[in-house]
């Protein structure tokens, strides 16, 4: 541990306020298992490799169509100084678009904090010595580690913009999560190098992973990564869609009290309103939402266009025009996807209600805004 960032964190105040002990806090180990978190937290990422990932990745990134709006905010921002992504989280895919969006556009990646879970065997080496990815152990609960890991975040926006994921990680039934407020804390404590808060909003026509998310919050528990990525690569034949990355206004740290949890989750949820409303509304979710276990074509369009006319007129962000249009792209992608069925009679029936419920949530945010599910993965 001989980085300039981990020198900077044991010299921070709240460090050093730590390892002097008191009720609860320090101890003999203390500074043994900071430097160890501190080991752990350590990532690198090599830009000019970086960018050459999209050829071996080429075979899932040609699935996807990369669509960004507002990318001309993010390169104001940019130029003035340190950014904070703040993302809604709905795929592993993520992690792969959200960076490819901003080189897509000249614009320097960010770092990422990630799961631990995703830094085993050889996507664990790419994360942390490729794309920069930093490890967050999201149920820690040992105050050493806390301390260390808002110092290090802190310390790393000194040097670097940085991605993270509100919600703390991706949603099961595919609704927008209530924020978690750790490590937007540790960004307030770099509001003193005045780096500003880029909400930031992902959609997909189809998530890769939905039929693996649908399962896991019907069943109530989840898969180990690697299981996962075996399923996600079956999942991966004949799968195709877009992806909308939409960047809000800036919101400068500077404005807010870095030393209030209160001020913090008042921010967390100030963004999670921006990013409900950056949200694409897409036909698949639209379709879904008003889809019942039995419906004519007719009908289907005429909730539609009722739901877009709701919708539009609480801001949401619109992909889709009319019930119609809504009805039509969404039916060709969700009976791909094996979600609904179209009988011979024209008549539409589900076939998967768990995946179906999975896409009518994603835009619930914008029809029942106090409902907020919280588990996470």
């Amino acid at each position: 541990m001989r980085d300039d960032i981990s020198r900077a964190v044991l010299a921070r105040e709240e460090v050093a306020r730590y390892l002097r002990g008191g009720a609860g806090r320090g101890g003999d180990n203390a500074e043994q298992r900071i430097r160890g978190y501190l080991d752990e937290l350590r990532t690198t990422q090599r830009y000019q490799f970086y960018r050459a990932l999209k050829h071996p990745l080429y075979p899932i990134l040609r699935k996807i169509e990369r669509i960004d709006e507002h990318i001309d905010i993010v390169k104001r921002a940019t130029a003035a100084g340190r950014v904070v992504y703040v993302s809604n989280h709905k795929s592993h895919t993520d992690y792969l678009i959200e960076p490819l969006v901003l080189d897509d556009n000249g614009v320097r990646p960010p770092l990422i904090a990630a799961g631990i879970n995703l830094f085993g065997g050889p996507l664990g080496l790419l994360h942390r010595h490729v794309t920069g990815a930093v490890p967050i152990r999201r149920d820690m609960k040992d105050p050493a580690y806390l301390a260390t890991l808002k110092a290090y975040i802190a310390e790393l926006l000194r040097r670097h913009d940085l991605l993270f994921y509100l919600e703390g990680g991706r949603s099961y039934s595919g609704e927008l999560k209530a924020p978690k407020t750790g490590l937007l804390h540790a960004a307030l404590l770099a509001s003193d190098a005045a780096p500003v808060v880029i909400p930031t909003a992902i959609a997909y026509d189809l998530v890769l992973e939905d039929h693996i998310l649908a399962s896991q919050a019907t069943r109530r528990r989840h898969r180990p990564f690697s299981r996962e990525i075996a399923e996600m690569v079956r999942y991966a034949v004949g799968y195709q869609s877009r992806a909308f990355v939409a960047f809000g206004q800036p919101i400068p740290l500077s404005d807010h009290n870095q030393e209030s949890r209160r001020a913090a989750l008042d921010l967390a949820h100030e963004i999670r309103t921006r990013i409900g409303l950056l949200y694409k509304v897409l036909p698949t979710a639209v379709l879904a939402a008003v889809m019942r276990p039995s419906a004519t074509r007719p009908e289907l369009e005429e909730r539609a266009g009722a739901l877009i006319g709701t919708l539009g007129a609480a801001g949401a962000n619109l992909g889709v025009s009319s019930g119609r249009q809504a009805v039509e792209d969404g039916t060709t992608a969700l009976v791909g996807r094996h979600v609904i069925i179209v009988e011979r009679d024209g008549r539409y029936r589900v076939r998967d209600r768990s995946v179906l419920r999975y896409y009518a949530r994603t835009i619930s945010h914008l029809t029942e805004p106090t409902h907020v599910h919280s588990r996470t993965h």
